[in-house]
């Protein structure tokens, strides 16, 4: 996680011999306009694979992401799916492969075509299925996650593949995924079932972000993920809180108790057993923070160690959902019994299942005033990172820096993406890099979600040169 400056131009031209960068840069300007006219249409499919959600406009999604394919020169494009463990179907993917010519390397180019829901509507300030550019930023939902990660693809490679013609060997495979919102619950499947489909040498997923607008970034680690819920149980069922309320504790009111035992007086994750470390060696300033989280003035800022390590190599626990009745309907009763869902994002490093029985062991040695601790694991996700010493990482931080025109950093991210791992067990001897178009303000499953069209300009060219560079100089 250190800051790297980019290489000289004229060195990396030396080096490949055959990356015109200028002619790659106008290419992507010539079909800039189209490709934003592209990426609006999608913006107009609302495609969600969450089973309560109507189907067809995700079929409708994959369908329009096939199109865009074909007319990027790929003849042979799949529509795919595997079923679910009870036997309904998994969100449609779309696949398509050029094979590599002798001695060149091949690259699978990830991204998702379907999206969160809208919310709120009341929150969005324009239609979350009508595009619409202000202020250099296109607002729609999908605009940044990750409808844009797809037309970045398409775009790069059919930049390389007009300024190189046949002397573009690189072999390319498009996976553009159609259940990444709703957990790819049937994606290591679908990789078991399509194995040698997808296997490459480069795995490029575009589903992450910069370090800034103008400051572009490759991500190198992300957190792991486990979440469950904690349950607490006081009584056999309601009562008066007239009549018998003071000796007895209401459940709500215990696992409130629980839950702040989840955090020490500073708000450090206080579970024993957790990888934590502070050696983010890039940082965020308080201010910069606070702006990009929108955190209200006078919070205090929770934990200790650098804002980034606090982010990236720290375990941060949330509690995402509380069941309870709501105020509105409230009634005068002691609750015999309350849940709470966590969300606990896991360090570089740290084991899912290890993380898990940490959490347990935790609620149950906890539990207050001797109420009725029921402990359920939900998922859990492996963390990331990335090997930046590989050729492709080298190759990638040179063409983000060439793209934007000022060094790229080094980054990690809070968030996870657990379905990596599932790529890294399959295909143990990819180089994977995680890029992406969005950035501090993207907004991305919340409300004005939008997309800064000059980094997005900026992160097509630079797939474009990294493709280029690939063909040329594989990875020998």
């Amino acid at each position: 996680m250190t800051s790297s400056p980019a290489q000289n131009p004229h060195t990396a031209d030396a080096r490949t011999g055959t990356l015109d960068a200028e002619a790659i840069r106008q290419a992507v300007t010539e079909s800039f306009d189209g490709t934003i006219r592209h990426l609006k249409d999608l913006v107009a499919i609302p495609g969600i694979a969450w089973p309560s959600f109507d189907q067809e406009p995700l079929n409708r999604s994959a369908d329009a992401v096939a199109e865009l394919v074909r007319s990027s020169g790929f003849e042979n494009v799949q529509i795919l799916r595997c079923d679910k463990e009870d036997g309904t179907p998994g969100g449609p993917a779309v696949v398509a492969r050029r094979p590599a010519a002798a001695g060149k390397p091949t690259v699978l180019l990830y991204a998702h075509h379907d999206v969160q829901p809208t919310g709120d509507l009341a929150l969005w300030e324009t239609e979350p299925f009508t595009a619409v550019e202000r202020n250099g930023r296109l607002y729609g939902r999908g605009a940044a996650d990750d409808k844009a990660g797809i037309l970045a693809h398409i775009a790069a490679y059919t930049a390389v593949s007009r300024v190189l013609g046949e002397e573009l060997g690189l072999g390319v495979t498009f996976f553009f995924e159609g259940e990444e919102e709703a957990g790819s619950p049937t994606f290591r499947s679908f990789l078991e079932a399509h194995r040698d489909l997808l296997r490459a040498d480069v795995i490029i997923v575009a589903d992450s972000s910069n370090w800034k607008v103008g400051v572009p970034a490759l991500t190198t680690s992300l957190r792991g993920l486990v979440d469950g819920t904690i349950e607490v149980q006081v009584l056999d069922h309601a009562v008066h809180s007239g009549m018998f309320g003071g000796p007895v504790l209401d459940a709500p009111t215990l696992l409130a108790r629980l839950i702040a035992t989840l955090h020490d007086a500073e708000g450090n994750v206080a579970i024993e057993g957790l990888v934590s470390r502070d050696d983010a060696a890039v940082d965020l300033t308080e201010a910069e923070y606070r702006a990009d989280a929108s955190v209200l003035d006078g919070v205090r800022l929770a934990g200790t160690g650098s804002i980034a390590s606090r982010l990236w190599t720290k375990p941060a626990l949330s509690i995402i959902g509380f069941d309870a009745p709501a105020v509105d309907v409230a009634s005068n009763t002691l609750l015999p019994r309350a849940r709470a869902k966590f969300s606990l994002r896991l360090a570089p490093g740290q084991d899912p299942v290890a993380a898990m029985e940490a959490v347990n062991r935790h609620v149950e040695a906890n539990a207050p005033f001797g109420a009725r601790v029921i402990f359920t694991p939900g998922e859990s996700g492996n963390s990331f990172q990335t090997d930046t010493s590989s050729k492709a990482a080298t190759m990638a931080m040179w063409a983000l820096g060439e793209a934007w025109g000022v060094p790229a950093v080094e980054m990690g991210i809070g968030g996870s993406i657990p379905f990596i791992a599932d790529l890294t067990d399959l295909y143990p001897d990819a180089q994977i890099l995680v890029t992406g178009v969005e950035d501090p303000d993207s907004r991305a499953h919340s409300a004005n979600e939008s997309l800064h069209l000059g980094d997005f300009r900026n992160a097509v060219v630079a797939e474009a040169f990294l493709l280029a560079r690939l063909n040329a100089e594989g990875l020998g």
